[in-house]
C-alpha cells in the first residue's frame, strides 16, 4: 500500500463478509481452481455477491479462468480494489496474477515473503459487502495454508471444501488435508470428486476413465459430507479457456446439474445455520 494510507484490520474486512470458504486439495492438478470458479459462478447466478481470493501465489490461474487477466487492480484509501467480472459488481477477483508483468512471470519468494503477501491480501482488499468469499489455496499443507488459517481462525470461517479426483493417490492426499483441517480446527464442509467420468461431447454419455467413487467413499469413511461429483467435460474446459460462465454457455449440460447440486448443498448449509 502507498505510504500514508490507513490500513484496514482483518476484522473490518470480514465484518462485511457473510461466509468465508477455503478450497483445498492434497495435490496439484485435481481441478481445485476449476471447482473454485464454478462454485463462484453458480453462487453468482443464484443472486449472491461473491469474491474469489486467489492465494496460490506460484500458480495464479484464477484471472485467466475468469477472463480478467488483462485487467489491473487499483488502490483506494483503504487498500486494493478487486477486479470485477461483471458490470453490476457482484463477482470480484483478487490475485497476485494482477501484480505480475505477464502470465509467464514466476514468483520466486521464500516463505516469509509469501506469508506477508497473503496477510496483505486478507486485510487490504476492499471487497465491500459480500455473501461469499471463496479462497483458492495452493496444493498441499504449506506455510501459506497455515498463514490463511491462523489469520482467519478467530473469525470463524465457514470451513473448507476438499477437492480430489477418483484415483487412489489423490484420495490419499486428501486424507492429509482432512488431518490438516482437524489439527487447525477448520470445519470440513465436504468433499468434491472432480474428473469423475468423461462426458461425451456428442451424446452426453458419462464414461468412467480413471475410476469413480473414491471421493465419496473417503467422505463416508471420514464422516464428512460428500458434496458431489464433477465429470471431465470438454464443454467445461472450453468455458474455462474462454473465461466465461459455464451456466451461460452450456445451460443444458448434465455437468451443470452436478455443479448446481454442489452449490445448493452450500446454500442449504447457510439456511440451516440461520434457521
Amino acid at each position: 500500500m502507498a505510504d500514508g494510507q490507513p490500513e484496514q484490520s482483518l476484522e473490518e474486512v470480514l465484518r462485511s463478509i457473510k461466509h468465508v470458504i477455503l478450497v483445498l486439495s492434497g495435490k496439484g492438478g485435481v481441478g481445485k481452481s476449476t471447482v473454485t470458479t464454478q462454485i463462484a459462478w453458480t453462487l453468482y447466478h443464484h443472486g449472491r455477491k461473491v469474491g474469489i481470493l486467489d492465494v496460490d501465489l506460484c500458480g495464479p490461474s484464477i484471472p485467466r479462468m475468469m477472463n480478467v487477466e488483462e485487467k489491473d487492480v487499483h488502490q483506494c484509501s483503504a487498500g486494493w480494489v478487486p477486479v470485477y467480472t461483471d458490470k453490476d459488481q457482484r463477482l470480484a477477483v483478487m490475485s497476485i496474477g494482477f501484480l505480475l508483468n505477464s502470465r509467464d512471470d514466476c514468483v520466486v519468494w521464500r516463505g516469509p515473503k509469501k506469508n506477508a503477501m497473503i496477510k496483505q491480501f486478507l486485510s487490504d482488499v476492499c471487497w465491500g459487502e459480500l455473501d461469499y468469499l471463496i479462497i483458492d489455496t495452493p496444493p498441499g499443507t504449506s506455510d501459506e495454508h497455515i498463514t490463511v488459517v491462523e489469520n482467519l481462525r478467530n473469525y470463524s470461517p465457514d470451513g473448507a471444501i476438499l477437492v480430489t479426483t477418483p484415483q487412489g493417490v489423490a484420495v490419499s492426499d486428501v486424507r492429509r488435508e482432512l488431518s490438516f483441517c482437524k489439527k487447525t480446527k477448520i470445519p470440513v464442509l465436504g468433499v468434491v470428486e472432480n474428473m469423475s467420468g468423461f462426458v461425451c461431447p456428442h451424446c452426453s454419455e458419462c464414461t468412467n476413465v480413471f475410476s469413480k467413487g473414491g471421493g465419496e467413499a473417503l467422505a463416508k469413511t471420514c464422516d464428512v459430507p460428500f458434496l458431489g461429483s464433477i465429470p471431465l467435460d470438454p464443454s467445461l474446459a472450453q468455458s474455462l479457456e474462454e473465461g466465461k460462465s459455464f451456466m451461460d454457455l452450456f445451460p443444458n449440460s448434465p455437468t451443470l446439474t452436478a455443479l448446481s447440486e454442489i452449490t445448493n448443498k452450500l446454500l442449504e448449509m447457510d439456511k440451516s445455520v440461520n434457521a
